[in-house]
């Protein structure tokens, strides 16, 4: 593979550029109207336009991402994440169009897409699953009550094909059932094309940890520990670390063995992250499996010292990666990451399109790492994800990466919109996070403390 073509835009797209150079390959971007002036397109050592603002047009339309590659002649496609990067058909599409697809086989990102297949699969290959009911389309939602009555309230009910926290509502009391199941699966229908749900039993106050594994494709792999992802709202995360704060050396390899069993299992070649629950009495519980890059992932390169994006492109060229290991010379310490939103924490977290007329971030280095598509002057728009950067620390310890994250959040300056740095701020500086008392419900727990004063 000498030539990658990066389907994705912002800062993923400008980090997977970094690994694709270190390794020898030239880079291609492709670019929506609204982007064409964007920071991956000018990084590049080529870029093709594909199409209007709306990734249904551009981003998202396969063909196209295709018919790109061909015109510049890449031999290879890395999807980043979202848009493509789990769908199983442009995978599929990739390879028969004799590219080279940068992640798992389109198998295994069906199969874990589908989230209650999932389920069902991880609970065959031996992984604690939380108890939940069959699917449920919309013409068939007969055992509803019942299966309910079983799980017990309160619930969740899922989309099948969701992900992310996209697709999943919570129930409290049977007269409400109904009502949300019907609500979320016109949802999913329209957000996946897929009507079907699921319900769950809602674990209180869990954390999210999830395992970040690699595997080889033949059952082989290895894992490069845990990240907690529990401050999230909306059910999306904000504020990632590695390692958890929760987990000790016995947790983590009972975590581990049970992420590389579901590997095995599913013969799963190149990145990704098996989630779980932790409930407060230790027990752990799958939650999903990712099928490609994570946006946290940096918090795991940090304290590794492993490439991860650089390992996914030399295992889609060939090389051969059976000695594949944690290093002994791992930097180890903490790494925290705080995802940089445009949008208002003080309106429900409203997305804040405009103008960047200032984007000065902390300088990067001594344990600093900025990932950011935008630079000063560019326009953050109203039809992609409102991420405008990745803001991560490391430390000797969890207490040095938190005081490092505090400092350089207070030194990261944007002017002409508004942005979540001043509340990640207060999460970070927050009594609880630092005692390392988190949880998914962190940030709904603490909203007076942590609301604008």
């Amino acid at each position: 593979m000498q030539k990658l073509l990066i389907a994705n835009r912002g800062e993923i797209a400008c980090r997977i550029m970094r690994s694709a150079r270190s390794l020898g390959m030239a880079t291609v971007a492709v670019y929506s109207e609204a982007d064409a002036a964007a920071r991956h397109v000018a990084e590049a050592d080529e870029a093709l336009p594909i199409g209007p603002a709306a990734a249904k047009d551009s981003y998202l339309v396969a063909e196209k991402i295709i018919a790109a590659a061909r015109e510049s002649g890449a031999d290879g496609i890395h999807p980043g994440y979202g848009f493509l990067a789990e769908n199983a058909a442009f995978a599929g599409a990739v390879e028969d169009a004799g590219l080279v697809w940068v992640g798992p086989r389109a198998e295994s990102i069906a199969a874990m897409g589908d989230k209650e297949r999932a389920r069902t699969i991880a609970g065959d290959a031996g992984l604690p699953v939380v108890p939940g009911s069959a699917r449920l389309t919309a013409d068939d939602l007969s055992g509803l009550d019942e299966a309910a009555a079983a799980i017990g309230y309160p619930l969740l009910v899922k989309a099948s094909a969701g992900g992310g926290g996209i697709g999943m509502r919570q129930v409290d009391e049977p007269a409400r059932l109904a009502e949300v199941v019907e609500a979320t699966q016109t949802m999913a229908e329209r957000a996946f094309g897929d009507g079907t749900v699921y319900l769950e039993r809602l674990v209180r106050r869990p954390r999210h940890v999830e395992i970040q594994v690699f595997g080889l494709g033949d059952g082989g792999g290895v894992h490069f520990m845990e990240r907690e992802c529990s401050i999230q709202r909306r059910f999306q995360k904000i504020v990632e670390e590695a390692p958890s704060p929760a987990v000790g050396p016995a947790l983590r390899a009972r975590m581990a063995d049970a992420a590389l069993a579901l590997v095995e299992r599913e013969r799963y070649r190149g990145a990704g992250t098996v989630e779980f629950i932790l409930a407060p009495d230790g027990a752990f519980y799958f939650l999903e499996m990712n099928t490609r890059i994570q946006v946290e992932h940096p918090v795991t390169e940090m304290i590794t010292g492993i490439d991860l994006v650089g390992l996914q492109l030399r295992l889609a060229r060939g090389d051969d990666l059976s000695g594949l290991a944690l290093p002994d010379d791992a930097p180890g310490g903490h790494a925290i990451e705080c995802r940089i939103y445009a949008e208002n924490p003080d309106r429900n977290f409203l997305p804040s399109p405009g103008l960047l007329e200032r984007f000065s971030p902390p300088p990067a280095g001594d344990g600093v790492r900025l990932d950011t598509g935008f630079a000063e002057g560019d326009r953050v728009t109203p039809f992609y994800d409102p991420m405008i950067a990745k803001l991560v620390t490391h430390g000797a310890d969890r207490g040095a990466a938190i005081e490092k994250m505090l400092a350089v959040l207070g030194d990261f300056h944007v002017d002409g919109i508004v942005t979540n740095i001043d509340f990640l701020r207060r999460v970070v500086a927050h009594g609880a996070f630092r005692e390392g008392e988190t949880h998914t419900g962190f940030v709904d727990e603490h909203r007076a403390a942590l609301a604008a004063a």
